[in-house]
This record gives C-alpha cells, sequence and structure tokens, in this order.
C-alpha cells in the first residue's frame, strides 16, 4: 500500500485594507479591475465629514447614497466590502479610529488608500499611517490630468501664476482642440486660445432652456437615517425627489444629455441669469466629476467630439473644456502649493458676520434672494452666480472671508475644499491678496443688470447709486451694490490703486467731487447697518 503525499500546506496573503473615501467613488480605478479574495474594500459615512462644517441636506445625502450605490456596484462584481453606515454600533465616527478597529478585527497587515483631495484628510491619513508598524500606502486617484504639485513644479517660484499659461501647456500635452496630434507643434483650433468675449450674452427666453435630464431618486429612508443619527444640515433636503446622479451611470447619461441639447448654447449664455431658472444651460456635472464618478478627460473628449462633428461650436466647447481641464486642474495645483494656511487668508482683513438671509434667502435684493434662495433649495448655484452675485455682495460688504468660505463649503453639492476654497478665498474674495486673480472681482448692480432679469423686478433700482428714485423708479431706493462697490475701492485705495486693472476704477473716483464720495460712503454704512435687512 503506498502512501500519498500530504498536499503542501498554503499560507493566505494577509489582509489588505483599502480606503475608499465618498469623493473616490470611480468605479474604473485600477483597485477595482479585479476582487482579491486577501482585500477588504472599506467605506465609512463619518460624523467626522458630516460635522467639520455645516453642510446641506442634500449634500449628506447625495454623498451617502451614491457611497451606498457604489458599495451595491463593488459587492456586485465580487469585491469584500465592509461599510460602516452612519448609524452602525460599532461606528465611531472618526476616520483613524474606525481603521484601528478594522485592522484589529482583520488582523490586517496592509491599509492602503487613494490619496485624499483635501488636507486634512490627507495629513490625518499621512500621519496615523506613520505610526503604524506595517504598511500604509497611498495610490494616486486615477482621476485628475495633473498630479497636485502640477502647478508648483510649473510657476516655481514666479510672483504671479497665471491659469492660462498653465491651460495652454495642458492643450499642447494632450492635444485638445489642437491642429496637431498631442505632442506635436500645432495651433489651437480657430486661432485663438480663448473665446471668452463669445461667451458673455444674456439670456432673453430663447433659446428654450433644455428640461432636466436627471432622473429622480427617492432617499426618504436614508434621510430618516440620517436625522436619526443626529446629523445636523441645513437647506431642503428633497430626499423624495433627490435629482442628483448616484453612480457613474447616471453620471454618463447626464453628460450626453448635456451634449446633446445644452453644450451648444453653453458658451453663449455661461454667464447668463434668469429668475426661476437654476440651469439655463450648464452641464450639472460638478458632483458627478467631483466625487469622481466621472472622468475629467471624459467630458473634455465629449466636448470636442461634439465641435468636431459640427454639433457645437468652437466658442461653446472651449469654454466648456476651460472650466474642466484649465480651471479645475489649476485651483486644485493652487490649494495644494498653499496649504496648509490658505483657508485661513484675510488680506483685505474683512470681519462682518454673514446675514442672517444667508441661512433663509429672505432679503429683497432679487439677484440675491434667487442666487441664495436656489442655493438653499437646490444645493447648487453656477459660477456666475457663485463669483458674481453672492460673492460679489460678500466682497464689496466685507464680510468674514472664512466665515463665507465655511458657508460655500456646506451649502453647494459639489463643493470639496480644494476646488472651493481658492474660488471662494482667491478668485471671490481676494483674501489670498492676488495668489489666484489679477484683480478683485467686485461689480455694481450694472453688470448684474446686463447678465440678468433681477434687475427689472427689485425693491431695488440699480440705476440709482444714493437715496431715494424718481419717476418709473419713485419710492425705490438704491441699489446697494452701487453704493458698497464704491466704498469698498475707497476703503481699500492704498492697497488696491497700484493695480494696474484697476486704473480705469480709479481714475473714475478721481473725477468725482469730495462731496459724491462722502454720499457714496454714507450711503453704503446705511446698508451695512442695515445688512440683515436689505
Amino acid at each position: 500500500m503506498t502512501q500519498s503525499t500530504p498536499p503542501t500546506p498554503t499560507t493566505a496573503a494577509p489582509t489588505t485594507l483599502r480606503l475608499v473615501l465618498g469623493d473616490q467613488l470611480n468605479p474604473l480605478h485600477s483597485w477595482f479591475a479585479q476582487p482579491q479574495a486577501h482585500v477588504v474594500l472599506v467605506l465609512m459615512e463619518l460624523r467626522q465629514e458630516t460635522d467639520y462644517v455645516l453642510h446641506h441636506a442634500q449634500k449628506v445625502l447625495g454623498i451617502f447614497a451614491a457611497m451606498r450605490d457604489f458599495c451595491s456596484h463593488l459587492k456586485a462584481q465580487g469585491h469584500r466590502v465592509r461599510y460602516v453606515a452612519i448609524d452602525d454600533p460599532s461606528n465611531r465616527h472618526s476616520l483613524t479610529a474606525n481603521l484601528d478597529a478594522l485592522v484589529a478585527h482583520h488582523g490586517a497587515q496592509c491599509v492602503q488608500w487613494q490619496a485624499p483631495d483635501e488636507w486634512r484628510l490627507d495629513q490625518q491619513l499621512t500621519t496615523w499611517g506613520r505610526q503604524q508598524p506595517f504598511e500604509c500606502r497611498a495610490v494616486d486617484t486615477e482621476h485628475f490630468y495633473t498630479p497636485r504639485d502640477g502647478c508648483a513644479r510649473l510657476f516655481g517660484t514666479r510672483k504671479q501664476w497665471l491659469m492660462e499659461h498653465f491651460y495652454r501647456g495642458l492643450r499642447r500635452r494632450h492635444g485638445v482642440l489642437m491642429t496637431a496630434e498631442p505632442g506635436q507643434v500645432g495651433e489651437p483650433e480657430g486661432g485663438q486660445w480663448n473665446f471668452d468675449h463669445d461667451n458673455r450674452k444674456p439670456w432673453r427666453g430663447t433659446p428654450a432652456e433644455p428640461a432636466d435630464p436627471r432622473p429622480t431618486h427617492d432617499h426618504s429612508a436614508l434621510w430618516a437615517t440620517i436625522q436619526a443619527a443626529g446629523v445636523k444640515t441645513f437647506g431642503n433636503p428633497q430626499a423624495s425627489a433627490f435629482r442628483w446622479p448616484l453612480n457613474r451611470a447616471e453620471s454618463l447619461a447626464l453628460l450626453q444629455a448635456f451634449i446633446a441639447h445644452a453644450l451648444s448654447h453653453f458658451g453663449d449664455y455661461e454667464d447668463a441669469m434668469a429668475t426661476g431658472r437654476t440651469r439655463l444651460f450648464h452641464s450639472l456635472l460638478s458632483f458627478s466629476l467631483n466625487t469622481k464618478m466621472l472622468q475629467p478627460h471624459e467630458a473634455v473628449q465629449a466636448a470636442e467630439a461634439a465641435y468636431r462633428s459640427g454639433h457645437a461650436p468652437l466658442a461653446a466647447v472651449e469654454g466648456f473644456i476651460r472650466q474642466i481641464m484649465g480651471w479645475r486642474e489649476y485651483v486644485r495645483g493652487v490649494y495644494w502649493a498653499h496649504m496648509p494656511g490658505y483657508t485661513e487668508v484675510n488680506a483685505l482683513n474683512h470681519q462682518r458676520p454673514l446675514p442672517a438671509w444667508f441661512w433663509t434667502g429672505d432679503t429683497r435684493m432679487a439677484c440675491m434672494k434667487q442666487a441664495v434662495g436656489q442655493s438653499l433649495e437646490h444645493a447648487y448655484a453656477h459660477h456666475i452666480q457663485r463669483l458674481m452675485v453672492i460673492g460679489n455682495f460678500a466682497l464689496l460688504a466685507g464680510l468674514n472671508p472664512t466665515e463665507l468660505h465655511h458657508w460655500y463649503l456646506g451649502v453647494y453639492i459639489d463643493a470639496f475644499e480644494w476646488v472651493e476654497a481658492p474660488n471662494t478665498l482667491g478668485m471671490s474674495q481676494f483674501a489670498d491678496g492676488g495668489r489666484l486673480a489679477t484683480k478683485p472681482y467686485a461689480a455694481s448692480a450694472s453688470y448684474i443688470g446686463r447678465m440678468s432679469d433681477h434687475c427689472q423686478g427689485c425693491a431695488y433700482s440699480a440705476k440709482i447709486k444714493t437715496g431715494t428714485g424718481t419717476g418709473k423708479d419713485a419710492g425705490k431706493e438704491a441699489c446697494p451694490f452701487n453704493a458698497l462697490y464704491w466704498d469698498f475701492f475707497l476703503r481699500h485705495r492704498e492697497r488696491l490703486r497700484p493695480n494696474v486693472r484697476l486704473a480705469l476704477v480709479y481714475r473714475q473716483l478721481d473725477k468725482m467731487s469730495p462731496a459724491d464720495k462722502e454720499a457714496l460712503q454714507a450711503q453704503a454704512q446705511a446698508n451695512l447697518a442695515r445688512i440683515d435687512t436689505l
């Protein structure tokens, strides 16, 4: 009788935990190409993340719903997933405390994470990882065109960075809207890089705004869970009629609908505003992009294909591509080059608290009522509403930029600090002293009147700088934006007058009589004294 040779024992690979954050919902990442028995994917709903600023209800609801959808997708693909829900009894509501518990539970000997896009999370994980006796490693998110330090390496020690230079380099490198293949010498399509001057038309009702293509989701049960967990939010949750995409398929469908029905008019009206219109021809893709359900190169390629096929004009396509390939990548580079500390900047020393109507939308200024009210209702406003209405008022009124930064970070469903902070503190509030923008983006009521219909039905008159109106404007008070605009440049003339881009403003001020300037300043101070009831 022969004795069989016993099988050689096999040693199972040690468990690896791979952390997936709520803005890393990209099923195309190489991590998810094939399930691995020794890998446990970890997703967490944390009070740490819901509570670091006060968030809009739809932001919390949308991220949690998208995370849960992604978890279901991963499980369906055969991956091992540990999902720590907001009401899980074992949830310690700290990213690293939960990792400690999961490492102990699984006997993990390796923890990996995709590099966070927010500095605070990057520091939290890096610090924790250095303290562990096992391997901890960050990998790339495989999402952006450029690395974190792409801007810093390009501009080096230059005092003034310019997005346009950065953007042109990316266009050349990737052959986007160029007359030559990637890497070859070529010229930009149409003979110019920027078509901004063609994209500033007001919208007067035609062409018709396309129908909202997003599906409706009922998240009433999830919303009840979030509330029961004690999460504090603001704004309308719209839990039973939630409209934001929750996965890659819905995000791709939204991109396709934008290309088919809105892109051709996007350029003309990308700066336009209209009462009761929350979208006009904007894509609504920022939430999908910033949670990585959609890749930026997919949006860029789809838009360029629309131009190549004759479906959309060059000015519209270039404007859309510049927002994604240019501005989005650029502000991320600015953020990482200047953190930590960037979120505390206040170069103009603005200290006024936010008016109460930032939380209610209850103001008589029609433009602000639309922009703030829309933000509270839908967790969304397009870039001109954010920059030239809400941000413009905040700048002129001297609102505290840190408070404003927290409000923007909380109120918008697409707001993550890497993209929001430079836009708010740099572009909108000039709080970084000019690192991002070459001049403050300040405007009087005339700009809002030119780009919208808000002034027509407003309680204030855009034509009056001080006092009350006569004739058609009889009884109407002067629009607060007007006096605040001139008061802003008078208050900051020592700092801003040397800026060559503001030479025209100060020439106009020099032509004003002392009495006119005093009247404008008095009107501005009267407005600020009653800011909560404007």
